[in-house]
């Protein structure tokens, strides 16, 4: 019969470290009490493989430590990595992460708004693309990529630069026909910026450019840009020498129909899209990319999440974003 195992308890602590509790509690808490202390201290919780009651310490304090994630889903690279960058910058301020993927579900976003309400976590960082989210002002709540309202933080890349980026570079490689191709959401977000940086790179160095948008919210799909590619692209025909894509994932695709009508990239056609995926999360990019800072974007949101002082907060902080270069462009 297995005997169960002894739970060292904070006392059992102090007794080894021959400590008061209040230096152990100190040191737990990352509070100074001196080297020697603290050693003594974390040598004893080492030894007796004492394990921090975290549920005990949320009651004493009227926090859980546990902070809800909502996102579209883990499978995109983007928020793949995304995801893990935000336990990241949790786990070091020592807070767990529940997550919560929705599939781009509009009724879905809204349940896990009300249950992580329900399940009393200490705050929300939210992508969604619920138009009439309802987010109750009894929690913080920091969203990603939406702006949605003044007294509500929100966190994204500079869009805006970086379509200005993708179009700098595709004149610097040479093109003098420009695509612009995005399908995405009807909402007000700061990705929608990523086509008016991109227009204002084309007008600045007077390059032609032309823009295929389609909706996902009016049911259309990536299928779709097929017939388009089709009607401008040949073995013998490319109607434009540079595309921008509103994101990696649309790029790859890009890429590989253009393959399929006999267009080589980047010989014929040199192709940049956004976001920064690489293959395996840390191999070499999948295509030219315009880079959004991740983990910044990641510690930002938990920062801004977990500062008290709500007057401190600003509306929109937007991070820098760089170019990459991947093998659908020719070398600078």
């Amino acid at each position: 019969m297995n005997k169960r195992k002894n739970v060292a308890r904070m006392k059992d602590v102090a007794i080894e470290a021959g400590v008061s509790l209040g230096t152990v509690s100190k040191v737990i808490n990352g509070k100074p009490v001196g080297e020697e202390y603290e050693k003594k201290v974390n040598d004893a919780i080492k030894k007796l493989d004492y394990h921090v009651n975290s549920y005990a310490q949320g009651l004493k304090a009227s926090r859980t430590y546990t902070v809800a994630v909502i996102l579209p889903n883990t499978i995109h690279p983007f928020f793949g990595r995304l995801a893990n960058c935000l336990n990241v910058s949790l786990m070091q301020r020592h807070y767990r992460m529940l997550l919560c993927c929705t599939d781009q579900n509009y009724q879905l976003e809204q349940e896990y708004m009300d249950m992580a309400l329900q399940n009393k976590v200490d705050g929300i960082i939210g992508l969604t693309y619920n138009p009439d989210l309802i987010i109750s002002d009894d929690i913080p709540y920091v969203t990603i990529d939406r702006p949605l309202g003044a007294h509500i933080p929100c966190v994204a890349s500079d869009n805006f630069a970086g379509g200005q980026l993708a179009a700098e570079k595709l004149h610097e490689l040479g093109c003098k026909k420009l695509l612009f191709m995005r399908i995405g959401s009807d909402l007000n977000n700061e990705p929608n910026k990523r086509r008016a940086g991109f227009e204002n790179g084309c007008i600045a160095h007077g390059l032609d450019y032309e823009m295929k948008i389609l909706s996902d919210t009016a049911g259309e799909s990536i299928d779709d840009f097929i017939p388009y590619l089709e009607k401008h692209f040949g073995k013998d025909k490319a109607d434009f020498d540079g595309i921008f894509c509103v994101n990696d994932l649309l790029a790859c695709i890009v890429v590989e129909q253009l393959k399929k009508l006999g267009v080589k990239v980047p010989e014929d056609v040199q192709v940049i899209g956004f976001d920064g995926t690489r293959n395996f999360g840390y191999l070499d990019y999948t295509c030219s990319t315009i880079v959004q800072p991740v983990e910044d974007i990641a510690e930002m949101c938990v920062e801004l999440l977990l500062q008290t002082n709500m007057s401190m907060k600003p509306p929109l902080v937007c991070l820098p974003v760089k170019y990459e270069e991947g093998d659908t462009t020719r070398p600078l």
